[in-house]
C-alpha cells in the first residue's frame, strides 16, 4: 500500500512539474505574442500616420495652387485698372489744357478729341468688381467624422459562427455545394473555411473512429462546390468558419448530408486466370495468370482474418458466394457488390489497344464458361476492335448492332426496380443503348476482357444529366429494345 501510496505521488509530482513546464512555456508564449502584437500595432498606426501625412501634403498643395489662381486673376485684373487709370488721367490733363485755348475754333476741335477718346476709354469697360473671392472656406476640412471614427478604434472582434444552410445545400454529380449565411452582417470578415470528412454515420460527428477533417481554406463567397468527390461512404460532416485579418472564430454547427452512391470492387477471388485484377482495374493477362495466383495465395494466407471492409454479412461477400473462376473464353470479372434494388451508376474506361470487352450486369452465380449477353441472365453492350470495330448490344445470345461512334467512357445506369439498365456516353451524357426488363434475382456488375485493361470508377452517384434523360424518355415511352426480357 506504501509502495502505491509512494508511486502515485510521483505521478502527481510528475505531473506538476509537466504543468510548471507548461505554463512556464504560456508565459513566455504570451510574452512573445504580445511583442508580436504591439510591433502589429505600430505598423498599423506607421501606416495610417503614413496616410494622413500624404493627405496633408496633397491637400495643402491644392490650396497653394487655388492660392494662385486667385493672386494671378487678381492681378492681371489689377494690371487692367492701372492702364485705365493712367489713359485717364492722361485725358484729364489734355483736357485741362483745352480749357486755356481762346480760339473757339480750335477749343471746339480739341473738345470734339476730347469728346471721342473719352467715349473709347477703358476705364468704362472695367468691372470695379474683383473677379475673385478672396474666400479660402471651400478649402476647410471637418476632421469631427474620422475623429470619432478613429477613437472608436478597437482591436478586432472574434468574428461568429457561421450557419450552414442546410435547406440550400445540393449533392449532385459527385459534387457537393455547401451554402452557409453569417447571423448578422459583418464588413470585417476577410475570407471563410471548409472543412469536411467523410463518415458512415448520420447525425453529429463522432470523437471516435472518424477520419480527419479535409480543410479548403481562403474562400471569399458563403458558398463552395466540392467537385470530383469518390462518395464511398454514406455520408459527409461539414462545417464552416470565418476568419478576419487577425483571428479565425468558432466552427459553425456541423450538418450532415448523405452521399448514398454504388461502390464496389472487382472480385479477383472468381476471375478468369488470364485477368490480373486490383481492385478496380482488370488487365488481360497473358502468361495464364500466374501472377494472379500469387495474389490468391497472399489472399488465402491472410483469409484467417476478417476484413472490416468486407464482413461477412455484406452484399459483397454474399455476392461472391464461393463460386468457381471463370474458366474457357470467358474472360470475365464480376464486381463483388450486388444491386438488388435503387437506381445505381458506374462507369468504365477501357485503354485505347483494348481488343475487345464487354461491360454490363449479370444474375448471381453464372456458368464458369458463360460470356456476357449470350445468356437469358446477362445484358451488355460489347467492343470489338479486332480487325475493325464493332459495337452492338447483347443478351440471350442476340446482337444488335449499335451505329454509333465508340466513347471513351461508358457509363452504366441500372434501376432495379424499375426494370431498366441503360448504356451512356459518360462525357456527353447521350444514351447509347437501353435494356428493359423484369429483374428477378440481384444483378452483379459484369466485364469481359480480351488484350487490354479496364479500369471501373464506382462510388459515383447518378448524374443529373441521366436522371433528366432518363424521365425524358420514360415520358415519351422510350423505345424498346428488341433484346428485352420479358
Amino acid at each position: 500500500t506504501l509502495q502505491r501510496i509512494v508511486s502515485t505521488l510521483v505521478n502527481k509530482n510528475d505531473e506538476i512539474h509537466n504543468f510548471i513546464d507548461m505554463l512556464n512555456h504560456t508565459i513566455s508564449n504570451v510574452q512573445v505574442n504580445s511583442s508580436n502584437a504591439i510591433s502589429e500595432l505600430d505598423e498599423e498606426f506607421d501606416g495610417l500616420y503614413s496616410v494622413l501625412h500624404e493627405m496633408k501634403g496633397s491637400m495643402a498643395n491644392t490650396i497653394q495652387q487655388e492660392e494662385a489662381r486667385k493672386i494671378q486673376a487678381l492681378q492681371d485684373q489689377l494690371s487692367q485698372c492701372s492702364r485705365a487709370l493712367e489713359s485717364s488721367e492722361e485725358l484729364l490733363e489734355l483736357a485741362v489744357q483745352s480749357l486755356d485755348i481762346k480760339n473757339p475754333v480750335e477749343l471746339l476741335e480739341a473738345a470734339r478729341q476730347i469728346k471721342d477718346s473719352v467715349t473709347v476709354a477703358s476705364a468704362f469697360r472695367l468691372s470695379l468688381k474683383p473677379k475673385v473671392s478672396d474666400s479660402m472656406t471651400h478649402m476647410m476640412v471637418d476632421f469631427a467624422l474620422e475623429k470619432r471614427m478613429l477613437q472608436a478604434v478597437k482591436f478586432l472582434p472574434v468574428p461568429k459562427a457561421p450557419e450552414i444552410d442546410v435547406a440550400s445545400c445540393l449533392v449532385a454529380d459527385n459534387c457537393i455545394t455547401v451554402s452557409w449565411r453569417m447571423p448578422e452582417e459583418d464588413s470585417r470578415i476577410d475570407h471563410f473555411v471548409l472543412e469536411y470528412r467523410k463518415t458512415n454515420f448520420d447525425g453529429l460527428p463522432r470523437l471516435k473512429g472518424e477520419q480527419r477533417w479535409e480543410l479548403v481554406d481562403y474562400i471569399k463567397a458563403t458558398q463552395y462546390t466540392l467537385s470530383g468527390l469518390k462518395f464511398d461512404t454514406k455520408y459527409m460532416n461539414l462545417r464552416v468558419q470565418a476568419c478576419n485579418k487577425a483571428v479565425a472564430g468558432e466552427y459553425s454547427d456541423p450538418v450532415t448530408l448523405e452521399t448514398k452512391a454504388f461502390l464496389f470492387s472487382l472480385d479477383s477471388t472468381s476471375s478468369h486466370l488470364n485477368l490480373k485484377v486490383e481492385d478496380t482495374y482488370v488487365e488481360w493477362d497473358p502468361t495464364g495468370g500466374k501472377g494472379q495466383e500469387k495474389i490468391k495465395g497472399k489472399e488465402n494466407k491472410n483469409s484467417n482474418t476478417a476484413s472490416p471492409k468486407r464482413s461477412t454479412n455484406s452484399p459483397r461477400a454474399s455476392a461472391r458466394g464461393g463460386r468457381d473462376r471463370f474458366a474457357g473464353e470467358s474472360y470475365t470479372v464480376l464486381g463483388d457488390t450486388a444491386v438488388e434494388s435503387g437506381q445505381h451508376y458506374w462507369e468504365v474506361r477501357a485503354q485505347k489497344d483494348c481488343k475487345s470487352y464487354s461491360v454490363g450486369v449479370t444474375y448471381r452465380n453464372p456458368g464458369k464458361f458463360d460470356q456476357l449477353g449470350k445468356t437469358n441472365s446477362s445484358w451488355c453492350i460489347h467492343i470489338n476492335n479486332w480487325l475493325q470495330t464493332t459495337f452492338s448490344a447483347k443478351h440471350n445470345n442476340k446482337a444488335k448492332t449499335l451505329d454509333i461512334p465508340v466513347p471513351d467512357r461508358i457509363g452504366v445506369y441500372c434501376d432495379f426496380d424499375g426494370g431498366q439498365l441503360s448504356f451512356y456516353n459518360a462525357s456527353s451524357k447521350a444514351l447509347l443503348h437501353t435494356f428493359r426488363a423484369k429483374f428477378t434475382q440481384p444483378l452483379l456488375p459484369g466485364f469481359m476482357i480480351w488484350c487490354g485493361g479496364l479500369t471501373v470508377s464506382t462510388g459515383l452517384q447518378v448524374p443529373s444529366a441521366v436522371k433528366t434523360l432518363q424521365k425524358s424518355e420514360n415520358g415519351l415511352g422510350g423505345s424498346t429494345s428488341s433484346l428485352n426480357n420479358a
